[in-house]
């Protein structure tokens, strides 16, 4: 992984690398096109499927990181609120989706 520069954000340089490895593994489907027809070098597949295995890692990685910011965000917005319910915002989007559905009918 690359050395991340002062001020850069980490998210913004796993972001970069993610799409450099899509741009890496879209570069091989000529490739495995190549399979297809039997022409293909032993060398260039290894690569290809290396590059798969590693955009599918960083994509497991990303979700994994993914959910654990979205428990993180619950569990500092359940202190905040203290768990309670706000009825006043559910009657609200009652309202507006029944407003819908009776402007739809």
């Amino acid at each position: 992984m690359p050395e991340i520069a002062e001020g850069e954000d980490e998210i913004d340089v796993l972001r970069w690398l993610f799409w450099d490895y899509v741009k890496d593994l879209r570069g091989h489907q000529a490739e495995l096109e190549a399979l297809k027809s039997g022409e293909l070098d032993p060398a260039k597949l290894k690569k290809a499927m290396e590059t798969a295995k590693t955009v599918r890692e960083a994509v497991q990685l990303l979700m994994a990181e993914r959910s654990k910011v979205d428990k993180l965000r619950k569990d500092i917005a359940g202190g905040v609120g203290g768990g309670s319910l706000d009825l006043g915002a559910a009657r609200d989007e009652i309202g507006r989706r029944l407003a819908c559905l009776r402007r739809a009918g």
